[in-house]
This record gives C-alpha cells, structure tokens and sequence, in this order.
C-alpha cells in the first residue's frame, strides 16, 4: 500500500532501525522510531486541518528536528512540501502563496501576526507556527490528533515538492517533483557515494533546498545512519563535530572557511570517509589546497532544483579538480548548441539532460515548460559545460553569464580561474556589462586576502589567456554577494556595476 510514495520506501528503513540514533542535536538526539512516530502524528493534524492528497503546504520555518518530521509528514500524507527561504520578505512570501494556493502554511511563530493576514488573502485555510524549538500550533495540534499510521498512496508520478527557483531572470517558477524523481535520485546517490548504517553524516546544511533537504537528508534516511544536526555551519562546531563523523555535505564556502582555521587539518579529518560539495563551483584552488592539508579529495557532484543531482565524480576513481564527474546511472547527458544539435567532445555548449530524476515541468507554467525541453524530452539546463573524451563532464558557467564582446563567446569561469590563481586574490567574479561597441565588456570583481593586488600583477597573469577576453574594467570589493546556497549572484553585481563602460 503507498509504495510509490517516497515515504514507503524511507519508512521501510526506519521501521528496521528503529531505535537507532537519527538526529543528533547539542543535547538531544531522535531516533528513527521518535521521527516517524512524530511524523504520523503532525500528518493526522494536517488531515483534520482539512489538507488531502495532492494538495499544497507552503513551509517557512527555521531548520528543526520538527522541520524534518514536517516533511516526511506531508509526503506520508500525500501532500506536496513546498519549503521557502527563512530570508524570503512577507511580499515574497506573499507571492509564493498566490502562486501555489496550498491548502495549509506552517511559518514560524515569531512572523505570524504579519503572515497569517497575507496567507488569508491568498486563500489559505489552515496556518499552523512552529518554532526552531518546536513551539507553536503545529505541535499542539498533533498532540490531540489522530495518528495517521499508514502511508498514502501515491503514483510514482504524483507531485511530492514543488521548489522555486531564485528568480533571477524574472519571477520564481516552481519546479515540480515526483515521488519517483525523488526516489531515483536518492537511491542513486546512496549507492554511488556507498552509503551505509555505518556512517554518520554532518548536515549544517539548511533545509529548504534540494542540497540540505533531498541529498543530504535523503541519501541518509535510505542508509538509517545517524545524521549530527546542525543549525547552521560554524567552524568550531564543524571541526569539533568532524572526528565523531564519516561524511560530510556543504557547499564551498563551508571547505574555505575551515581552510581558513590555521590548526584545521589531518587531525580533525582522520576519522572521515567522504568529503562532498556542491550547489556552488569549487575552486581548482580550494581543492588542490583541501588535499593538501587533509589528504582527502573533496568529491564534487552537479544538480539542480529541476533534476535533482545530475552527475558526480567517482567514489572509486579520480576525482579531479574543476569537473563534476560523470552522469549518474540512468541519466542521460549530451552537450547541444543554441539549435539541440549534439555537440563533440571538447567542444562547449549547454547541459542537456535525460532521466527518471528529471522534474515534471513549472507549476502553472506550461508555456516555460515546453521552452525549456527539446522534442526528444531532453531538458535544456541553461549551463555551460563541455565533456571530454571519457565523458566526464566540466562546468563553464551559466548561459545567461556569457559575455559575447565583439562577436566572441567569453566564459567567466576560464578568466575567473586566472584571476583567483594570483596570490593576494581571495576570489572573483567576471561579468559582462553593457558596452556601446562592444555590446558586453569584460568586468571582473575582485576580493582581496589583505590589499587589494596592484595592476601590474594582475595584468602578467592575464596575459594567459587572448586579448578580447580580458577585463578591461577591475572592481575590489568587499565580499561577492551569495544566496542561501553560496552561489555568487552576478545579477546582483551586474546592477551594481552597469554604468561601468558609460562613464569616460
């Protein structure tokens, strides 16, 4: 009954572990039996609450044993999990709810009184809180509910989450996922990276978008491993959680920070199997760097909301810097020009793939969806990459962040490796921007590690690569403005800099 429910095959790992450690917090620690106990009991109040299957709940709420339990309630119930930014304002939030029109919100207590009005105005028919504490109505309710001890049943091709994408090109569109999406990412992934009962994973990862909440948490759930729960990546904590752990999961930013602890190195990291990263491009630098301090090769993987992972470097074989390894079993990867045509190897062009983990479409957006695939189903991922002979797959960047100077196909991530290579450079971001003959003129901003590098220096290395990709205008900064998930946001630079070529 339900075995197309996602949630079946999760539960059939708890219900074999049941009081084995799930979520380890400072203090506390859940078993597998606790979370699918608690999980039934919030699925019963969101039933009385009026929700059925296929409708949607809207979630903002900050990262929780509760939060996790929310989730495997509603794919339990049948319902579809639509998880939002903990940074989103009210008037996005807004948005979101006119948008996916779900039968229930959960946000956090703190915001209700300026929620609960806007979430009314979109329809919405029961609000529930719940805090990082477990407070709220959310957790009252479920404590006189009745349990729902079954699964629903759901078809492998019913929605389980909807995610929406940042938005950077015009409004968020919200991708949607199957229950077999989801399953056949995450039994590819927990056997790819060989996950097992044995392992213990370290998640400081949040949990409203795919990297903290399907890869991490999913790839964990299918092993019944214990997982240290963390509200938030801190270096200390990390390095203090690291010899009691086996796998770790973050973004880059969380590898250069711990590079950045002078004491960080084979000591804290002896006791670990597996370093993974993603959501962001990791430096050829930080890699090489990581190695070289720990002895362990940071295992890069490629994904995104509408597909779920895509590919990865091997467990077994070479992981090599600057690459996101291969497609994974069952996923169909080729490189296409503007037109579809397939492209050889060693020639650039944009990611297109093929597979069971592929998203069914934008909610309510027929016309992108239809856009955004090509007639043989393969969709059109929007980046840049190339694979080589061995079809291992390198990133360039984002099809939105070429710059055609001139009549010439500029890719940021080529001249950004030259820029972060020189010693003083903490990072870099090359964009293009509005240019009068030109069309696009090559910018990039920089971030020192003290002083900003002087002219020259900069000008020696860039000798490296052809004139007409050169940045012609060099900006110092700060830091480079992210999001959630550590991707650097050129849009934002973009704006900021737009005037660059305009002024003489």
């Amino acid at each position: 009954m339900g075995l197309d429910n996602f949630y079946a095959k999760l539960k059939r790992r708890f219900d074999a572990a049941r009081s084995k450690p799930f979520l380890t917090l400072p203090g506390a620690q859940l078993t597998y039996g606790e979370v699918d106990a608690r999980s039934a009991h919030i699925a019963g109040a969101l039933l009385e609450a009026g929700a059925r299957p296929g409708d949607r709940m809207v979630v903002q709420v900050e990262k929780s044993p509760d939060n996790v339990a929310l989730y495997l309630a509603a794919l339990r119930a049948g319902l579809v999990y639509v998880p939002l930014n903990t940074a989103y304002t009210p008037g996005e939030v807004g948005y979101f709810l006119a948008d996916a029109e779900p039968s229930v919100f959960v946000c956090d207590p703190q915001n209700y009184d300026v929620l609960a009005p806007i979430a009314k105005t979109a329809g919405v028919k029961a609000i529930f809180t719940l805090g990082a504490d477990g407070g709220g109505t959310l957790n009252d309710a479920a404590q006189t509910a009745t349990s729902l001890n079954r699964v629903q049943p759901r078809h492998e091709d019913d929605l389980a989450s909807i995610l929406y994408t940042s938005g950077t090109t015009g409004r968020s569109k919200g991708a949607m996922l199957s229950h077999g999406n989801l399953a056949s990412n995450a039994i590819a992934l927990n056997s790819l990276w060989g996950m097992t009962s044995k392992d213990v994973l370290i998640h400081a990862l949040p949990i409203f978008h795919i990297h903290g909440l399907f890869v991490a948490l999913h790839t964990a759930m299918l092993s019944a491993c214990e997982i240290i729960f963390l509200p938030k990546f801190d270096v200390a904590e990390i390095c203090r959680q690291l010899p009691c752990a086996s796998v770790m999961m973050g973004v880059p930013t969380f590898y250069t920070r711990l590079l950045g602890e002078a004491d960080f190195g084979k000591a804290e990291t002896a006791h670990m199997r597996l370093f993974i990263s993603g959501s962001a491009p990791l430096s050829e630098q930080a890699f090489d760097a990581f190695e070289a301090r720990t002895g362990h090769k940071i295992l890069e993987r490629y994904g995104m909301s509408e597909a779920g992972m895509i590919a990865s470097n091997p467990l077994d074989g070479p992981r090599l810097a600057g690459t996101v390894g291969y497609a994974l079993p069952g996923v169909s990867l080729r490189i296409a020009n503007d037109a579809g045509a397939t492209l050889p190897a060693g020639e650039p062009g944009i990611v297109e793939v093929k597979g069971p983990n592929i998203f069914k479409g934008y909610w309510r957006m027929p016309q992108k969806t239809k856009q955004e695939f090509r007639g043989d189903g393969f969709f059109i991922t929007g980046d840049i990459g190339v694979l080589d002979k061995d079809d291992r797959l390198s990133l360039i960047g984002r099809a939105k962040d070429l710059i055609i100077a001139g009549g010439y196909n500029i890719y940021p991530k080529e001249i950004e490796a030259v820029l972060d290579a020189i010693s003083g450079v903490q990072e870099s971001a090359v964009i293009g921007l509005p240019h009068a003959d030109m069309g696009e003129g090559v910018a990039a901003v920089l971030v020192a590690e003290v002083e900003p590098v002087d002219c020259k220096t900069i000008e020696t290395a860039l000798a490296a690569v052809a004139k007409f990709k050169r940045p012609r205008k060099l900006f110092w900064t700060g830091a480079l403005p992210r999001n959630a998930m550590g991707k650097v946001q050129k849009q934002v630079l973009r704006e900021r800099y737009k005037e660059a070529f305009s002024v003489r």
